[in-house]
């Protein structure tokens, strides 16, 4: 009777009436929908979005040296760089310096400095004492000057105006080889100095070789899979999904026993007499590979069998009724419709590539390590916040135009078929 009511209510209504109702009831749909997800987004906001960024933000914002020297930053704000600062930059510097070592942060200052110009740690810390040890002078350009004749480099005072902050870009052409000289012009790091793009193509280069093996030997194993009856498909499934079960430092460590000089695999090759002497596979480019491919085969498996489970095997029987060979039929019929499988699988091995860091460090040497492992070192070791959020976005960048890359070339549509 409701129902009949209901329905009654509607044909007496007009039609501009029932559009509102259908609004409202949309928007209260929507409502409840946002309500739901609610929570899970405040938990990314909180766990996820909010300390990645202000990670990364340390990567151009710049406000120590501003915030510990604050007349000195203020006064180099408008100096032109072509010349020595004025004395009032001088006098704002030995303010500052009082200041500094009275409060206990001239430290801090001290080593950001340094990140720009080797020894001005030792610079700054030593004017901090002798500035505070001394009576103060009507010319504090003489007395710095005094302390250390490199007060009277322009490169000095224009690393402190590099540093004044609030932002700055640093560390990001820090992480790009490339630093500004006292003129404010874009220059090479030195030779000695210039590391991050090679480290850059050596993490491109080792994922994408790995990206490679895996499609090599993961397109065979899909196959074979994909052909098998269902019972038998799911055992082979199961013992492709096995590793995900196992840590993958312990599965790092245990190519450690394997490879290494007195290891089972050198044992081996010795006892049938295929080698003379043990071979170096450990601590090398080597096994940094088949360490990454043992961890990231089953993520190129995976796509490729779902879009070959997908694929009706009577394509390949028709090209064959047609006179096709069957590795033309393979090539012409079969192989394209699993183009999607494999850009998806070459996408999520590659992405993940980029960003290993404990196989390398375990396995790899001097030589095989990949910016991550850099992006370490600098927040842990030598504790420069700045430089590993430099390197982190320009991980991200290389992983986001790779994706955008994916989207212009085969497009999210493939990716969301495999």
């Amino acid at each position: 009777m409701a129902t009949i009511a209901a329905t009654v209510d509607s044909g007496q209504r007009s039609p501009h009436e029932l559009r509102r109702a259908l609004a409202r009831s949309g928007r209260a749909e929507r409502w409840r929908a946002a309500l739901l997800v609610l929570p899970l987004f405040l938990f990314l906001l909180a766990s996820f979005i909010v300390p990645i960024g202000a990670m990364l933000a340390r990567g151009f914002v710049d406000s120590g040296v501003a915030r510990i020297l604050p007349r000195v930053s203020a006064e180099l704000r408008h100096w032109d760089g072509r010349e020595l600062p004025p004395d009032g930059a001088f006098a704002a510097l030995v303010e500052d310096l009082r200041a500094a070592r009275e409060a206990g942060t001239l430290a801090s200052a001290a080593t950001r400095l340094n990140y720009d110009i080797a020894g001005f740690r030792t610079l700054l810390v030593t004017s901090g004492r002798r500035v505070a040890s001394e009576p103060a002078t009507d010319s504090p350009r003489a007395t710095l000057l005094a302390i250390d004749p490199k007060w009277g480099d322009r490169e000095t005072w224009a690393a402190i105006r590099r540093a004044g902050g609030p932002v700055t870009d640093f560390y990001l052409l820090a992480a790009l080889d490339l630093r500004r000289d006292a003129d404010d012009a874009l220059a090479s790091a030195p030779p000695d100095q210039a590391v991050f793009r090679n480290v850059l193509a050596r993490t491109l280069w080792i994922a994408g070789v790995v990206t490679l093996i895996c499609l090599v030997l993961g397109y065979p194993v899909a196959l074979f899979i994909a052909r098998q009856p269902p019972q038998r498909a799911a055992l082979l499934l199961f013992l492709v999904l096995l590793p995900f079960w196992t840590s993958l430092l312990v599965r790092t460590v245990a190519w450690v026993v394997l490879l290494q000089r007195q290891g089972i695999l050198n044992n081996l090759l010795l006892s049938l007499g295929i080698v003379h002497e043990p071979l170096r596979m450990i601590f090398n480019r080597f096994a940094v590979y088949v360490a990454m491919v043992h961890v990231l085969l089953p993520f190129m498996v995976l796509p490729l069998f779902a879009v070959m489970k997908g694929i009706s095997p009577s394509y390949e029987r028709a090209a064959a009724s047609l006179g096709a060979p069957p590795f033309t039929a393979f090539r012409r019929v079969y192989l394209p419709q699993t183009l999607p499988g494999v850009a998806a699988g070459c996408l999520m091995v590659f992405i993940q590539a980029l960003g290993y860091y404990i196989t390398p460090a375990l396995v790899g040497g001097a030589e095989d390590q990949m910016v991550s492992y850099f992006i370490a070192f600098y927040a842990s070791r030598t504790v420069n916040w700045g430089m590993a959020a430099a390197l982190s976005i320009m991980l991200l960048a290389a992983t986001l135009v790779l994706y955008a890359v994916y989207n212009r070339i085969i497009g999210l549509d493939k990716l969301r078929m495999a």
